[in-house]
């Protein structure tokens, strides 16, 4: 099978890439390599097999039409390519909306034109879209922020709630998504992400804060702590989530036209300071955190209602929160030279 994967040098993207190469598919990865770190993934990808990658910028028509009509025997798109931030869409909303909204539009009118042997078109939506959960009902216990009356966590019948331009960006993007499979017959998934997590992310403080505070506490870098720290959210390890991506793609009949809440469910959660304790028992030091005002758009609680998942691809997380944060940690410790490296040229 032909798989394209906008995005594919990102964090996600290229463990994606990587996986389904090496399952014996073709892999063409669309990346313009804007982001820092996306060259690298690219120099990784190559170095271990055979890719292809088209340079195209998924904000560009005409860059879109061209890339798609050289690839018309792809039968799947996962479409990861995104501005990922939340902080960034409130300081840049027009460059948010180009890439998520316009970018997602440009995918799916090029599907359409040119892919008619495409079976499976995978959108890595976002939690986002249900907005601050207003309604929630929240308790503090043990430290924990919690929603009581949602103790399983958020399922696909939450009301949509888009909050802050990237919330709004992805949101519009997620139902386009959904809607060109009802109006054009073009099979398509979207999978709302929780925080995703795992090697070869190279985490900002804006975005990928698992990584971000792994990798500044063992580089001795400050953290700053937004909001109390007992904010909650499930994580899911990126290779569990690239298996459901697998899911999808081979079960076209059962995911078409599905929504699914993806995260590492009520059984994988985390706040803010439990994660910095860890770090700092494993470090042997007091991290010296500083602590200032919530940001826009954060969400005190989520953690991701996978029951429907379950029910239909019979998927579940398969690596627990300890052994994905070991897992995290001993990378980073392996890797120390490409970071820094990667840290310089982010700065």
């Amino acid at each position: 099978m032909k798989i394209l994967i906008t995005g594919g040098c990102g964090f996600i993207g290229s463990h994606a890439a990587s996986y389904f190469r090496d399952q014996g598919h073709q892999v063409v990865v669309l990346d313009n390599l804007s982001r820092c770190g996306t060259e690298g993934n690219l120099e990784w990808l190559r170095q271990t097999g055979e890719i292809e990658h088209s340079p195209a910028d998924i904000r560009n028509w005409d860059q879109i039409d061209k890339a798609l009509s050289q690839h018309t025997d792809t039968e799947a798109v996962l479409h990861l390519a995104a501005q990922v931030a939340v902080t960034t869409s409130v300081t840049d909303p027009v460059n948010d909306f180009e890439i998520n909204a316009t970018g997602t539009f440009n995918m799916l009118e090029g599907a359409r034109k040119h892919l008619p042997n495409l079976k499976m078109f995978v959108y890595s939506s976002t939690n986002k879209v249900y907005g601050g959960l207003e309604d929630g009902e929240l308790e503090l216990k043990n430290d924990r922020w919690g929603l009581s009356n949602r103790p399983n966590g958020i399922s696909e019948t939450e009301q949509l709630d888009f909050h802050s331009p990237y919330g709004c960006s992805k949101g519009a993007a997620d139902q386009y998504v959904r809607d060109y499979s009802r109006i054009y017959d073009i099979p398509t998934v979207v999978l709302r992400q929780s925080c995703i997590y795992g090697t070869r992310q190279f985490g900002v403080e804006d975005q990928g804060w698992v990584a971000w505070m792994t990798i500044a506490a063992m580089t001795h870098q400050q953290i700053t702590v937004y909001g109390d720290g007992k904010q909650i959210r499930d994580l899911l390890w990126v290779e569990d989530l690239v298996k459901l991506y697998e899911l999808c793609v081979e079960n076209p009949d059962k995911a078409n036209g599905q929504a699914f809440n993806t995260g590492g469910g009520p059984t994988n959660t985390l706040s803010l300071l439990e994660l910095l304790n860890f770090l700092a028992e494993r470090e042997g030091r007091d991290l010296g955190l500083k602590f200032d005002e919530e940001r826009p758009g954060d969400q005190k609680v989520f953690v991701s209602n996978n029951t429907k998942l379950k029910e239909i691809l019979g998927w579940k997380p398969t690596t627990s929160v300890d052994q994905g944060l070991e897992q995290l940690a001993q990378w980073i410790s392996n890797n120390r030279e490409v970071i820094v490296s990667f840290k310089k040229k982010a700065a």
